[in-house]
C-alpha cells in the first residue's frame, strides 16, 4: 500500500479516508471516558459492531478450520468475539498514553529469559525481543524502556495510510526510536542494535519472501531475518510477550529461554513452537483475524472476505 494516499485511486481514498473517520471517532469518542471504561468499552465495539461489519469472524473462522478441525462450535464462536475484542483494547490502550504506560509499567515479569536480559545487559551484549501479536505487544516494550532499557523497535506499516499517520504518532509516544519496515528502517535497526540498544520485532505475520516454515501444524511463511541478525551480530534471541489478565486491563509479561544459535531456520522455527505454546494456553488473545497461512488459503481454503484496510 503506498505511503502517500495521491498515489491510490480516487475509490480506494475516498474508502480508507471514510473508514479512518470512523475509527478516529471512535477513538476520539472512547478517549472520553476514565481509562478501564474505555478499554473496555473499544473492546465491545470492536468485538460486536466492527468485527461483524468487517468480517472478522469469517476470517478467525477460516484460520480456526484450518489448524484446528477439532474444535468445537461453541469454542469458535466465543473466539470469534473474544478475539476482535482484545484487538479493540489493545488498539485504545496504545492511544492512551500514560494511563497505559502506567499498567505497563506494572506488570510483572517472569520466565527464564529476563535473567538472560539483564546478563546481556551487564556484558554489553546485543539483545533483539522477538514477540507476536498477542496480548498486547507494546506492554513489553513500554515496561522495559521504564526500567532503562534503549529500546527501539521495527514495525510494518498499516495499510490504511490516513490511519497509519497517528497510529505511528500514538506507538512513537510509548518510547523511541521506531524503525520502518523497509531499507531505511533496516539500516536504522541495525545502527541502534550495533550501538547497543536493545530491538524488539514481531514475527508472526506472513512475510512475503520468509521461509516456509510451520505454525499449529501447517506452512506458515515467516520471515527469518531476524534469527539472521541474531546470529550476525551475536545477539541474544529471546520471545517476550505480555499475557492480558483476567480483569481484561492488567498484564503478565513472559519471556520465554534465549532461542539457542545454530542456524535461521531453526531458531525461527524455535520461536513459532513458542508462541504457539502460548497462544494454545491463550487462545483468545492471538491476531487469529490475520491471514497467517496464505499458502492453504490461496488454493480456494477459504471464504471471500472483506475488511477495513486497517491491517497490512
Amino acid at each position: 500500500m503506498p505511503a502517500d494516499p495521491r498515489d491510490l485511486p480516487l475509490l480506494s481514498r475516498v474508502r480508507l479516508y471514510a473508514v479512518n473517520l470512523v475509527l478516529r471517532g471512535l477513538i476520539g469518542g472512547a478517549m472520553l471516558l476514565p481509562y478501564a471504561k474505555r478499554v473496555r468499552l473499544m473492546g465491545w465495539l470492536v468485538a460486536r459492531i466492527i468485527a461483524p461489519l468487517a468480517r472478522f469472524d469469517t476470517r478467525i473462522r477460516d484460520n480456526l478450520n484450518l489448524v484446528c478441525p477439532d474444535l468445537p462450535e461453541a469454542e469458535i464462536q466465543r473466539l470469534c468475539r473474544a478475539v476482535p475484542d482484545n484487538a479493540g483494547r489493545t488498539l485504545i490502550e496504545i492511544y492512551s498514553g500514560q494511563p497505559f504506560i502506567d499498567r505497563a509499567k506494572a506488570a510483572p515479569i517472569q520466565g527464564p529469559g529476563f535473567s538472560a536480559l539483564e546478563a546481556a545487559r551487564a556484558s554489553g551484549r546485543p539483545v533483539i525481543l522477538v514477540t507476536g501479536h498477542f496480548g498486547n505487544y507494546d506492554v513489553a516494550r513500554a515496561n522495559l524502556i521504564a526500567r532503562g532499557h534503549n529500546m527501539g523497535a521495527l514495525y510494518r506499516r498499516m495499510a490504511n495510510p490516513y490511519f497509519n499517520e497517528h497510529y505511528v504518532r500514538s506507538i512513537s509516544a510509548i518510547g523511541t526510536p521506531m524503525f520502518e519496515q523497509g531499507r531505511r528502517g533496516m539500516m536504522e535497526m541495525v545502527k541502534h542494535l550495533k550501538s547497543g540498544g536493545l530491538l524488539g520485532i514481531l514475527t508472526d505475520l506472513h512475510a512475503h519472501g520468509g521461509k516456509a516454515l510451520t505454525f499449529f501444524g501447517k506452512p506458515a511463511v515467516t520471515s527469518v531475518v531476524t534469527a539472521e541478525l541474531a546470529l550476525k551480530y551475536d545477539a541474544e534471541l529471546i520471545p517476550i510477550y505480555a499475557v492480558r489478565q483476567p480483569n481484561g486491563l492488567d498484564f503478565e509479561i513472559v519471556m520465554q529461554a534465549p532461542i539457542p544459535h545454530s542456524d535461521p531456520e531453526t531458531m525461527t522455527q524455535a520461536v513459532n513452537d513458542g508462541l504457539e505454546r502460548l497462544v494454545r494456553d491463550h487462545m483468545d488473545q492471538w491476531f487469529w483475524i490475520h491471514r497467517r497461512w496464505k499458502p492453504w488459503f490461496d488454493v480456494g481454503l477459504q471464504t471471500d472476505s472483506v475488511g477495513l484496510g486497517v491491517k497490512e
